[in-house]
């Protein structure tokens, strides 16, 4: 199986427990690989037979628009069915990461899970 990927996606949403989190919009960071064979698009060239980020990335940000989750966690198992399902992916590995959540943690913190068959 080869990985196609998207790194460092940002998206805004609503996202948090706390109550001053409800009413804003924060920036997540999104770092996907995706389970393709990309054979039968390399052979002709053809964008219809691979995965297409552009599309991907778009369909990502239309979830983000309308999420309104307390937790990472939700967001991504969420997330990762959705993509699943309307890509046809078997197999996808997703790091959500919430930047300044937790200030001393420099890097963010968040969720990364692996859902289906590799």
């Amino acid at each position: 199986m080869d990985i196609v990927f998207i790194n460092g996606l940002e998206v805004d949403t609503v996202i948090g427990v706390y109550d001053w989190e409800r009413g804003i919009r924060q920036c997540l960071t999104l770092d996907l690989q995706l389970g393709w064979d990309i054979r039968p698009s390399a052979v002709g060239d053809e964008l219809a037979l691979t995965l297409d980020y552009a599309a991907i990335s778009a369909r990502i940000q239309q979830f983000a628009d309308a999420s309104d989750f307390q937790l990472v966690e939700t967001f991504a198992e969420r997330l990762a069915a959705l993509l699943m399902a309307e890509f046809s992916i078997a197999w996808l590995r997703l790091r959500v990461t919430k930047p300044g959540a937790v200030p001393a943690a420099r890097g963010g913190v968040g969720v990364e899970i692996e859902r289906g068959c590799r």
